[in-house]
């Protein structure tokens, strides 16, 4: 099997993995966006997935998105989140060729990233990292100070709060914290009404953050296959 036929079939049968969990969950397949995750895999995966009729795209080393962002131009209707943590210093790279960073989760990032979009004369879609067990050197804001940090992305003018993201830890069961996260963003929408995502979910447990409520699963292992060790 080629690589072309490989990734349909993986793609597929993650479709189908959505569409019954929509359908288990009462929702729309509407509701729920597929998020690739190419990360260490080859610009050539994303033209054959592109081709199938994937548009969102995620990856979480600066250095390597730059380059492979840069050899898929052609590709118009590509959309690219940055789903890594991220240092300040890599802000006016990162906004140099992302449309979205979810993994925002300091005031001095936001700040940082307000700060290159300025620049470049864009906004810059966001999503707070939330992390719902307050570890935080695992990257995520403690959802004590979610508040505070959608406050100061709203008043900057150049990041558009779109919502939250989490990764369930591995001490909780993912169900408890996909609802909190589900919790943490109709919060937000109160005082922030673009803040209407919640991305939440990846290969091994995205039927339970759909039932959850999840708008956008992040999928990489289960549609691209198992990670590579080293970028192409």
């Amino acid at each position: 099997m080629n690589r072309a036929e490989e990734l349909k079939e993986n793609l597929a049968e993650v479709e189908e993995r959505i569409a019954k969990a929509c359908e288990a969950a009462g929702r729309d397949r509407d509701e729920v966006m597929l998020l690739a995750v190419t990360k260490t895999w080859p610009a050539s995966d994303v033209e054959i997935l592109y081709g199938l009729g994937l548009r969102h795209f995620a990856e979480n080393r600066d250095q390597e998105a730059a380059v492979k962002v840069g050899q898929l131009r052609h590709l118009e209707e590509a959309r690219w989140h940055m789903v890594g943590r991220l240092q300040r210093n890599k802000a006016k790279s990162v906004v140099e060729w992302a449309d979205q960073v979810d993994s925002v989760d300091s005031v001095r990032l936001a700040e940082a990233l307000a700060k290159a979009a300025h620049a470049k004369g864009k906004t810059l879609d966001v999503l707070l990292q939330v992390s719902i067990d307050g570890d935080t050197s695992r990257g995520g804001v403690a959802v004590a100070d979610v508040a505070e940090l959608a406050g100061v992305i709203t008043r900057s003018g150049d990041l558009i709060l779109r919502g939250a993201m989490t990764v369930a830890p591995r001490t909780m069961n993912p169900s408890q914290a996909f609802q909190a996260l589900v919790s943490v963003v109709s919060g937000l929408r109160d005082h922030h009404p673009t803040a209407i995502g919640v991305s939440a979910g990846m290969s091994g447990d995205l039927e339970d953050a759909i039932s959850h409520g999840s708008t956008c699963v992040r999928v990489g292992t289960a549609l691209l296959g198992g990670r590579r060790l080293t970028s192409p």
